[in-house]
């Protein structure tokens, strides 16, 4: 689990797991996305482990794709199918990850890092932080995390509003829609969420691992039934010409 680009560290029995490309918003490199996904199944397998806080490092949780590593997938057959396998592998390990996961939202949550924060078990947000959903106006199918799980969190036609406009969702607006547990002021989410993880981490430890288990059950199911099929859907959207002149358009306003 050493890596410069996710890094974890213990508190006690509460692994926290920190998305560390604070440059760039922690926006997913190869090597980010690599590590995320595969952080999850080495901790899973440590003893010590009771209960994970997820965050960012610096102002934001997540700012999604890379857009040097969306341009790769566009280019890059191999590459597209590597990345597509590891998504799927990685909302899989989040929804089975056996024990409770606390989202620290300290800042803007897009693509990745507001499908992560979905997938986790209890999320603490800053009053600053937002959600973003903005695969489809992009050019891309929405085969990860959001969703999957947003369907089970709020009304449908308000999931259907944020997929298909990737419309901000705030921080006020998540918590009324149960988006989220608690929204705290800036600065305070991973302290808020490690004092979650703590008082999961006092709980009998087989009880809380198979109730997790039985809530999770349906998303677990859900995945493993549509996920091939929602990332071959994603899959396919990088040869669109829509895809490609969007990321043409947000590569060159980056420069």
């Amino acid at each position: 689990m050493v890596s410069e680009v996710v890094t974890v560290r213990w508190d006690g029995p509460v692994a926290v797991v920190t998305l560390n490309r604070p440059e760039a918003l922690n926006a997913a490199s190869p090597d980010l996305h690599h590590a995320i996904t595969h952080v999850w199944p080495e901790l899973a397998a440590d003893s010590r482990l009771r209960s994970a806080v997820l965050t960012g490092a610096g102002k934001a949780f997540s700012a999604g794709g890379d857009l040097n590593l969306l341009q790769g997938m566009v280019d890059d057959a191999q590459l597209r199918a590597d990345i597509l396998d590891e998504a799927a592998q990685l909302v899989q390990a989040v929804a089975s990850f056996p024990v409770p996961i606390v989202a620290a939202v300290n800042g803007p949550a897009v693509g990745l890092g507001c499908s992560l924060a979905s997938l986790c078990d209890l999320v603490v947000m800053e009053e600053q932080a937002f959600f973003s959903d903005p695969h489809v106006s992009l050019g891309l199918a929405a085969a990860d995390g959001a969703v999957f799980t947003w369907p089970a969190q709020m009304p449908l036609p308000k999931v259907k509003e944020f997929v298909y406009l990737g419309r901000r969702i705030t921080s006020t607006e998540a918590l009324s829609l149960g988006l989220v547990n608690e929204v705290v002021p800036a600065g305070l989410s991973l302290d808020k969420a490690l004092e979650l993880a703590h008082k999961l981490a006092k709980l009998p430890p087989q009880a809380l691992r198979e109730t997790k288990a039985i809530l999770n059950a349906p998303l677990r199911d859900r995945l493993r039934a549509e996920a091939p099929s929602a990332f071959t859907r994603e899959s396919e959207s990088f040869d669109t010409l829509e895809l490609r002149a969007n990321l043409a358009g947000m590569r060159s306003r980056e420069r």
